[in-house]
């Protein structure tokens, strides 16, 4: 299997994160947040540190670092010894949150058209072919 780059394993695990697929995620003051993350085509288990990204996917968070295990077990120990010692200098905000999850591009179906079916959609029956359905 080929390396991949910090920045690709970054983007990997930000990708995953925004996906919902962080085992595990605390939220920190400063907008910073950390997380638990399996990635399953690699097998390996990261923790993620960084902050908000306000450029909707085109850079990675200022301050973003990571750091890689061989397994599970590893990585939740080190996540624990993590939220601990911000624990102690009052750093969590909120456990298992879900802010400023996702970005323009993950974060849902496109919606195109919503009013098709109130319009000329062939796929609905009117009195006369190619003439808009009255919604009423």
């Amino acid at each position: 299997m080929q390396e991949r780059s910090e920045e690709q394993i970054l983007s990997r695990l930000l990708e995953l994160e925004n996906g919902g697929q962080a085992e595990r995620r605390v939220e920190l003051a400063g907008e910073r947040y950390l997380a638990l993350i399996h990635d399953p085509d690699s097998g390996r288990a990261y923790v993620l540190q960084h902050g908000v990204d306000d450029t909707e996917g085109a850079e990675i968070p200022a301050g973003t670092e990571f750091f890689e295990y061989d397994t599970r077990d590893e990585a939740g120990r080190a996540f624990d010894e993590l939220l601990g010692e911000s624990r102690r200098a009052g750093e969590v905000v909120a456990e298992d949150s879900t802010d400023d999850l996702g970005d323009s591009e993950t974060a849902g179906a496109e919606m195109r058209d919503v009013y098709s079916d109130e319009d000329t959609d062939p796929l609905v029956e009117s009195a006369e072919p190619d003439e808009p359905v009255d919604p009423a």
